[in-house]
């Protein structure tokens, strides 16, 4: 065995694997909208696109999801952490702080989806056609949507690719715990094989 290599508790295993980008889940139904953050979210599929995000049963969000059979899933960055940290451990909604845009001074602009708010600031925007799978849904909070726009930030996506260097308040957030983000840093280019 290794010398650098110890044993990691069960109850945190999930956090060796945790540190893809932190996604902000909104939606909105009946005059309603909510937001969300999610640490667990991952792409499934190329053509068409389609998303995996674990939303749970206690969320205010997931009603909303689930009714509108919609939502988007946005990227935050940096300069978004106390807010990406203050609207994924509050609960919004009649039972909680209400409409968190609106709690916490959040600006919502609608894309192509009508009716869907999307959070200004971000750095890539996915709107989603819920992909129903109530037993999934249910026994796995495990929500799968169809992506049926994308947008992102130029200054930091273009040619398909991320290039965050000299944007360091547009990196992604990537929790792995109790409030705290990695960022991501420096890119390393593979030699193709020989």
């Amino acid at each position: 065995m290794s010398e650098h290599r110890a044993p990691v508790e069960l109850k945190h295993a999930y956090r060796l694997m945790n540190h893809g980008p932190t996604v902000l889940v909104s939606a909105a139904h009946d005059g309603q909208r909510n937001v969300m953050a999610a640490a667990w979210a991952m792409p499934l599929d190329f053509e068409p696109p389609k998303v995996a995000v674990v939303i749970d049963k206690s969320t205010f969000t997931r009603g909303l999801v689930e009714r509108s059979g919609r939502f988007a899933l946005q990227l935050p960055c940096t300069a978004q952490a106390d807010m990406a940290f203050a609207v994924g451990n509050t609960h919004g909604g009649a039972e909680g702080v209400g409409d968190k845009f609106a709690h916490f001074g959040i600006t919502a602009f609608e894309g192509r989806t009508p009716g869907l708010p999307l959070v200004v600031g971000c750095v890539a925007w996915l709107e989603c056609r819920l992909l129903p799978e109530p037993h999934v849904q249910q026994a796995y909070d495990l929500f799968l949507g169809e992506v049926v726009a994308a947008e992102a930030d130029t200054r930091v996506f273009s040619n398909g690719r991320w290039h965050f260097d000299g944007h360091p308040a547009l990196r992604t957030l990537h929790h792995v715990a109790g409030g705290q983000f990695l960022l991501p840093s420096d890119a390393v280019q593979a030699r193709p094989p020989a």
